[in-house]
């Protein structure tokens, strides 16, 4: 049965029930002597660690992976020479200049304002 079918009475009912039983659980643990505040607070596990001597190893490890990846990197193939560019010559530009000029003489002589 889900939360949301349940009425606000049985909800009400469930948290009473569920103090009572902490409140239970804490006076059993003061009757035994139990040093623990519940059964369901346990103790965190602890992590564990690596010494120092063991992250120097780890380290050193991947220094050296690293430096063997570089080393195939540094000696890439010589990259090709890019062609220079041909220039215009004078002689085609003015060639160029005039086709352009004539051409819109052309057009503003029909009296447009675009090719």
């Amino acid at each position: 049965m889900s939360l949301l079918n349940l009425s606000v009475q049985t909800l009400r009912k469930a948290a009473d029930l569920k103090e009572k039983i902490a409140g239970l659980q804490k006076q059993l643990a003061a009757i035994l002597g139990s040093s623990t505040k519940s059964i369901a607070a346990k103790a965190p596990k602890k992590k564990r660690g690596m010494s120092a001597a063991g992250r120097a190893k780890v380290a050193a490890a991947q220094k050296a992976r690293w430096a063997k990846v570089h080393a195939a990197k540094a000696k890439p193939a010589a990259k090709p020479v890019k062609k220079a560019r041909k220039k215009m010559s004078a002689a085609v530009k003015a060639k160029l200049s005039a086709m352009a000029k004539a051409r819109w003489a052309k057009v503003k002589a029909t009296g447009k304002k675009k090719l």
